[in-house]
């Protein structure tokens, strides 16, 4: 306002002294010719202005002066606000979207028409898509699941994210996938995708586990039960009383089956801690006498039927826990006792590898085991033989125990076997845990 103020006192005082000097025809040429100048002015600011807003965002505000100084610097100010919105929204969406991928559940975002407009990796994943090529792409063509098909459908159409869906991918069969439906922006729905396969099968090694622990223990409960019943009543039957040979032997029996149930609860004890405990305060392990001590359970536990050999060219030190040690290894060597019929041969082996590690390996001359069941050795209560492995004296418990104490010491456990040829059975110990 004041500098139009300005430039009509200035047309005034100049239109006065031309017409004053030259007469007022001459006043109206100037007055004119001022206006023109002062039009031609304007318009060549509009133009720069203009230009300036067919520039890419972020170009400087051009240079003016009088009341156009003004009106670029304003402009300039929103344009730095603009900018400054606009990177924090993209700094925003970048933060949501490494969130997003980063995220341990699957990720998608449909439109209202069942289109995929964004998913995170692991989406791509669990659902067999490909980000490259589906985004856009309706989803219910591409996830030919007819549970998922109705589940997406309804979500879209009703909005309902009560009821969640449970599905078992035909082209990932053992796997479950939990998919839940919730409203997004702009009648947009995102879908979240939980792999629950390994949860299902926790479930099923607990309640395996259970179960498995309730059959090993009511047999030999049952056992001792009938025994000292049938003693009982053997006491007050002056008919046909037991004979002292015929008590000692069903003494005898129970007490095998209670010492059996006694080396079942230990074992389980074992395992417990080890799968829940911190891993032990570390000592530096004499291997040598661990490797006598073993040797000597294991030549008592043969009672002279196998021929034993302890081979020991090995570190004399190990960086671990004695008693786990101790657990593991004994373990591998009474597992060969058990499976190697009488007469054959068992070695225990403790040697250097060349990558600075060490090994400690078992290998017997027994009955051997299937390739097919070597994966699953390991498994709690996993038996080849149930009716060979309660002779033996076994509780199912030992390969587990032994897997267990080699991943607390960074170790591997590896299991070689022809049926009717032996096995070999390898703890294999980092070079960070070997000594001297």
């Amino acid at each position: 306002m004041k500098g139009l103020l300005l430039a009509v006192g200035i047309f005034s005082v100049i239109a006065m002294l031309v017409g004053w000097l030259f007469g007022p025809s001459a006043a109206i040429i100037a007055v004119a010719t001022l206006a023109l100048l002062l039009l031609w002015r304007h318009e060549l600011q509009l133009a720069r202005l203009k230009v300036w807003a067919e520039q890419p965002l972020g170009t400087p505000v051009p240079l003016a002066t009088g009341s156009w100084s003004k009106a670029f610097m304003a402009l300039h100010r929103r344009a730095r606000q603009a900018t400054a919105q606009r990177e924090a929204l993209q700094e925003m969406g970048e933060r949501f979207r490494m969130v997003a991928e980063a995220l341990p559940e699957g990720v998608l975002i449909l439109d209202r028409g069942h289109q995929i407009e964004w998913m995170n990796p692991r989406a791509e994943v669990l659902l067999g898509l490909d980000r490259q090529r589906d985004v856009g792409m309706p989803v219910t063509h591409l996830v030919r699941e007819p549970e998922f098909i109705s589940f997406v459908e309804r979500q879209l159409e009703t909005g309902d994210s009560s009821v969640p869906l449970t599905v078992r991918p035909l082209r990932s069969p053992g796997h479950v996938l939990h998919i839940r439906g919730v409203p997004f922006s702009a009648g947009s729905t995102l879908l979240l995708v939980e792999d629950l396969t390994q949860l299902e099968r926790l479930e099923t090694v607990r309640r395996d586990f259970v179960a498995n622990v309730s059959h090993e223990m009511r047999t030999p409960l049952t056992v001792v039960q009938g025994f000292l019943e049938t003693a009982r009543d053997s006491i007050g039957d002056t008919q046909q009383p037991m004979l002292p040979e015929e008590i000692m032997t069903f003494l005898d029996m129970a007490l095998d089956h209670a010492h059996r149930m006694q080396r079942l609860i230990e074992d389980l004890l074992t395992l417990s801690t080890l799968e829940t405990d911190a891993p032990p305060q570390e000592e530096v392990v004499d291997v040598n006498a661990l490797l006598a001590l073993v040797a000597e359970e294991t030549q008592a536990l043969s009672s002279g039927r196998h021929e034993l050999v302890l081979e020991n060219q090995g570190p004399a030190t190990l960086l671990g826990s004695s008693r786990e040690l101790h657990s593991a290894f004994s373990n591998l060597a009474s597992n060969a006792i058990r499976y190697t019929q009488a007469g054959g041969r068992i070695a225990l082996r403790w040697n250097r590898q060349n990558a600075g590690g060490a090994v400690f390996k078992v290998i017997d001359s027994g009955i051997g085991i299937e390739s097919k069941h070597i994966p699953r050795l390991t498994e709690r209560f996993y038996r080849i033989d149930r009716g060979r492995s309660r002779e033996s004296g076994g509780t199912g418990l030992g390969l587990a125990i032994v897997k267990h104490v080699l991943e607390r010491h960074q170790a591997t456990l590896i299991i070689e076997s022809k049926l009717g040829n032996g096995s070999s059975f390898a703890a294999v110990f980092p070079a960070q845990r070997v000594g001297s």
